[in-house]
């Protein structure tokens, strides 16, 4: 796992040279500082985590707040801390601790109405707060890391169908709670040809960098649509119909299967561990990661509508990166600590 990771990692930082060497820097640091980290957690037995979880949860809930009321405002939205030279995005960090709680949780409890009433005590604080500042691309994360841990903790069929429901009723007023630029984007998405230099212009830079790019690519450092500044964030929302355009068809499918090969490699170990309060770690490691990646690359398609969801490991941003490679240093752990004993191993000397 860490040679796929680390691929993912050194293209991100290749392809964010062609635009820029100091960022280029910048993510080599925070891939290096999310390396080190993942080698810490790998080598820390994942079950001693349990009793930490409720002081990494209140300490990320506190810099939530913080963040509402200290935190720097870049386009509108106050997402960071800054501390030096650096900021730091405290919600990245609030996916693998929600990952960790609630992984506790349902590894000791069964799924009532009472319990998943429970569940939504560990989620709609991180979501609440998220949502505020406002990120509706992480908030989506994490409600999506809570539905997919209670779904494969063989929730009936009913209780689903009664949240879905739910869900759908509560839509106006989620809808209301939508920044004016959020409403946009799904208006551009459904219809970006009405505005192409407004609310569409987003989508249809996207794909045009993406097809432009054709089998192998116009070569690094020499995407027209980056290096004129029509396709926005492209060193972040946007990578990978940056990487499209230079990399071409060719360097998509690359990051696509780098992805699967982690994918496989977490469910190999999933289907090896002999720990439900492992298994959970890993599905929702899994949950974050196939979110993220899915919405991402749909919405640089134009088949998903734009929610401003990183790439995991290829976008730039020190906190996501550092995030990501907690996460998969968990399933690390599970795969050193928490695989099923064989007869071998049972043996005594």
């Amino acid at each position: 796992m860490i040679i796929t990771v680390l691929l993912l990692l050194c293209l991100s930082v290749v392809v964010i040279y062609s635009s820029n060497p100091w960022l280029a820097l910048g993510q080599f640091f925070f891939g290096l500082l999310g390396f080190l980290f993942y080698t810490f957690v790998r080598v820390f037995h994942y079950k001693y985590l349990t009793g930490m979880i409720k002081p990494f949860y209140i300490v990320i809930l506190a810099l939530l707040v913080i963040t509402l009321f200290l935190g720097i405002e870049t386009r509108g939205v106050v997402r960071w801390i800054p501390i030096g030279p650096f900021n730091f995005q405290p919600s990245e960090f609030a996916k693998p601790v929600l990952i960790l709680a609630l992984a506790k949780f349902w590894s000791k409890n069964l799924p009532s109405w009472v319990n998943i009433m429970k569940s939504l005590g560990f989620l709609i604080p991180f979501c609440l707060l998220i949502f505020r500042q406002p990120d509706l691309g992480t908030a989506l994360t994490v409600v999506f890391i809570w539905l997919g841990l209670l779904i494969t903790i063989n929730t009936s069929l009913t209780k689903i169908l009664a949240l879905v429901l739910v869900c759908l009723m509560l839509a106006p007023v989620m809808w209301s709670g939508l920044q004016d630029y959020q409403k946009q984007r799904i208006f551009g998405f459904l219809s970006p040809a009405q505005d192409p230099q407004g609310i569409g212009f987003h989508v249809i830079q996207s794909t045009i960098a993406v097809g432009s790019g054709q089998l192998l690519g116009r070569g690094l450092g020499r995407g027209t649509q980056s290096r004129l500044q029509f396709l926005p964030e492209f060193r972040t929302d946007f990578i990978f119909a940056f990487i499209a355009e230079e990399l071409g068809f060719l360097g998509s499918w690359m990051v696509i299967i780098l992805y699967s090969i982690i994918f496989f490699l977490c469910l190999k170990i999933l289907s090896n561990t002999g720990d439900l309060f492992g298994e959970l770690v890993i599905i929702g490691v899994l949950a974050m990661l196939f979110f993220q990646i899915v919405i991402n690359i749909g919405m640089n398609l134009g088949v998903l509508p734009i929610t401003g969801i990183t790439l995991p490991l290829l976008s730039y941003g020190g906190s996501s990166v550092v995030s990501t490679m907690i996460s998969l240093g968990l399933v690390a752990s599970v795969a050193k600590y928490g695989l099923k004993k064989t007869k071998i191993d049972n043996l005594e000397f």
